[in-house]
């Protein structure tokens, strides 16, 4: 038996090196296979779309947030890994009642790699994640910003919803150099168009996820915000935060240097 504590700071006791491992979030998943950890995981949620080859092999548990117990209960699981904003509190609670959970709590890049490294020590791949927080650290610090941009991430429609301060997602505007336009207000406040509208971003983001905001959106919000730049990009490049992080830092750059090209419309 091993015992470790989580981003919670909760005590997390488990066979160790657990054997039969349920990922319950999709970048986590994705981390997992980086790690090369094909044979421990047996179960994901259908959210687990990464890599396809886990997708369309491994059992799946539900939705992140609407487990199907019945299935956690088939796979005989003996570490269940899970994440305090992305998974149901009251489902976790239920789970750990039964199984060793291990929750992160990630609002940082630092928060993420200190993710990767505990993670890498739980699933008995120390080094490997230590190679991978190493190489994250490189890329991101090759990212340069000539001056700051100010922006509105949105995350929802119908109501509009951004992301703001205390979020992973803020993280990563401000590494692209991005300056959230709602860094005044916390996690993701919903808000009127006219409240968007009032903030004025030089740039507005419109995520792929959970929303997914499509090129037909583009023209609604550009009505909203005139004399913004919007952009579609890509939500898994701003809010995974496992291996994707290594192609995420370029991904980020573009964005910004996509929202800089041009003068916005006046």
């Amino acid at each position: 038996m091993k015992t470790v504590i989580d981003q919670l700071g909760r005590s997390v006791s488990f066979a160790f090196p657990p054997k039969r491992i349920i990922s319950l979030v999709p970048s986590q998943t994705e981390l997992l296979a980086w790690l090369a950890l094909d044979e421990e995981v047996v179960g994901i949620t259908r959210f687990c779309t990464h890599p396809a080859a886990w997708f369309s092999s491994k059992k799946r548990v539900g939705g992140t947030k609407q487990l199907r117990f019945s299935a956690v209960e088939d796979l005989h699981p003996e570490l269940i890994i899970g994440n305090r904003e992305e998974n149901d509190q009251e489902q976790i609670e239920r789970l750990s009642a039964r199984y060793p959970v291990w929750l992160s709590d990630i609002y940082t890049l630092s928060d993420a790699q200190d993710m990767i490294l505990r993670l890498g020590e739980v699933c008995n791949r120390s080094e490997q994640a230590k190679a991978l927080t190493e190489e994250i650290s490189r890329v991101f610090g090759e990212i340069v910003q000539p001056r700051p941009v100010s922006a509105a991430y949105l995350i929802w429609r119908e109501p509009y919803m951004v992301a703001a301060a205390n979020t992973f997602i803020d993280d990563m505007m401000r590494r692209a150099g991005f300056t959230n336009v709602f860094g005044d207000q916390q996690r993701y406040p919903a808000l009127t168009a006219a409240e968007l509208a009032s903030a004025a971003p030089e740039v507005v983001l419109l995520s792929s996820e959970p929303y997914p905001f499509t090129g037909k959106h583009v023209s609604e919000i550009q009505a909203v915000c005139r004399h913004a730049r919007v952009l579609l990009v890509d939500g898994a490049a701003f809010s995974w935060y496992g291996s994707r992080l290594l192609s995420s830092a370029a991904y980020l750059q573009s964005c910004y240097h996509a929202a800089t090209r041009y003068k916005t419309t006046q």
